[in-house]
């Protein structure tokens, strides 16, 4: 069925006469053509003697004319080149032959593998899952992480933040989650990244196991900022044609502060005023009609991690606080942390998972807010025991965490090779407390005497 709604859909968005204009004039990223009546997000091909066809998408107006920006570059574009419309809504086709490739931001195969076969042909633009139609989240997904899958646990369709600076394990991280989730497929989508890191994240991150059952999708740094935005809306889209297959999605997308920057470069061309700190308004209306696309339908589910790459480690910038608004909970990865050592770097007294009430029983909630509280006691008395001024027994909870802190530390931390489930981090969840009430027991016979 939702193939033949998809037939239909293309048919309606198709364009059976041919719209032409000209190049007028080219400022900056942004290309003026005149007497071409196109919608905003309509897809075109600019036709130059220099250097071929550029495909090209609708931004804006002004002054009589339409405003479009190449997504391949513009080297070649001249004065007078003839611009000829392509389509009023850009798709992607979407079959199963995409587990295990790497396209780009135009759905092509960028792999050296075979071409692809057509598929049920997606609109890019889809709407998010109306608010009713969405189904309560009630059933956890496991992401390999042992602090999170224990202390911070995630369910089926929601949308959690990674929020990391440079150099911390985001990499890393994500590529466990990927690889170790219990989501039928992984979509992941590296938004911005450096070129060399593409195949790294693939080969060494992912590997064989990790790709068998994930569809990448990559715009590089170097690509213009349409195609970066247009690759984010690609990995949306492919996720929500497995999750309308009935599967349960993991959606990746790193990292949506390029993929804001691309956006604000977009809105700049468009000449657009800037709003908040060089962000223009159509940054902030962009995250959440990004983010809203996860989520649990009656057959399938999106859950979403989506990166953040917070400069100057200053969380409170506009694009971090604006997705922490939006999202269900977020990962804060700590640089003193990573500094230490300590994999995964994510402080577990920073970050939150707002459904874990919800997806996991009682008693194991009460064990997670057990071990949070005696970290954060021993992180409230931390520098005291560093410079030697802390007094032991002058308050029970307080020597409770100075002895309870190498197991808990120990928890917390993971070896890169060490895999683990949601079923083994809530066993060995129980081992830690079981121990730390034996701390607990055998500090009553010394304030006894």
């Amino acid at each position: 069925m939702n193939l033949l709604q998809d037939a239909f859909d293309a048919v309606k968005s198709s364009m059976p006469i041919g719209v032409t204009g000209t190049v007028r004039a080219v400022i900056g990223l942004s290309i003026e053509v005149a007497e071409l009546p196109l919608s905003i997000g309509s897809t075109c091909a600019i036709e130059t003697s220099a250097s071929g066809v550029h495909t090209a998408e609708v931004i804006g107006f002004r002054d009589g004319r339409t405003i479009v920006m190449s997504l391949t570059g513009l080297e070649g574009i001249a004065t007078g080149d003839r611009v000829r419309s392509l389509s009023s809504r850009p798709r992607v086709f979407c079959s199963d032959a995409l587990l295990g490739r790497v396209v780009d931001g135009l759905g092509r195969p960028m792999d050296g593998l075979s071409d692809l076969p057509p598929g049920a042909a997606r609109r890019l633009d889809a709407k998010p899952l109306a608010a009713m139609s969405r189904m309560n989240i009630r059933d956890p997904i496991v992401t390999g992480i042992r602090a999170v899958d224990a202390l911070h646990t995630c369910g089926r369709g929601q949308r959690m933040g990674i929020f990391a600076g440079p150099g911390v394990g985001k990499s890393t991280l994500i590529s466990t989650i990927a690889k170790e989730t219990s989501a039928d497929v992984s979509v992941i989508a590296l938004v911005g990244e450096r070129g060399r890191e593409v195949q790294e994240f693939i080969d060494n991150a992912l590997g064989r196991l990790g790709m068998a059952r994930t569809v990448v999708v990559v715009a590089t740094g170097d690509e213009p900022p349409l195609m970066k935005v247009r690759a984010t809306k690609v990995a949306c889209t492919i996720a929500e044609y497995f999750r309308d297959s009935g599967r349960h999605v993991m959606l990746v997308v790193d990292s949506i502060t390029r993929l804001a920057q691309a956006q604000r470069q977009i809105g700049l061309a468009a000449r657009e005023p800037p709003a908040t700190k060089g962000f223009p308004p159509s940054v902030f209306a962009m995250l959440p009609e990004v983010l809203e696309r996860a989520g649990q339908s009656t057959t399938g589910s999106i859950t979403g991690f989506y990166t953040v790459l917070v400069e100057g480690e200053d969380f409170d910038e506009p694009i971090p606080d604006a997705v922490k608004g939006i999202t269900d909970g977020h990962l804060l990865l700590s640089r003193t942390l990573a500094a230490r050592g300590h994999y995964p770097a994510v402080d577990v007294l920073k970050s939150i998972s707002r459904v874990r009430d919800d997806v996991m029983p009682a008693a194991h909630v009460a064990m997670a807010r057990r071990v949070l509280e005696l970290w954060a006691v021993y992180a409230s008395i931390e520098e005291l025991i560093s410079i030697g001024a802390y007094v032991k027994g002058q308050d029970a909870r307080r020597d409770l965490a100075v002895l309870a802190q190498p197991k808990i530390e120990a928890f917390l931390k993971q070896s890169k090779g060490e895999r683990t489930n949601g079923q083994i981090a809530q066993q060995q969840l129980a081992e830690l407390c079981a121990t730390i009430d034996a701390l607990a027991a055998s500090m009553t016979p010394r304030k006894a005497r």
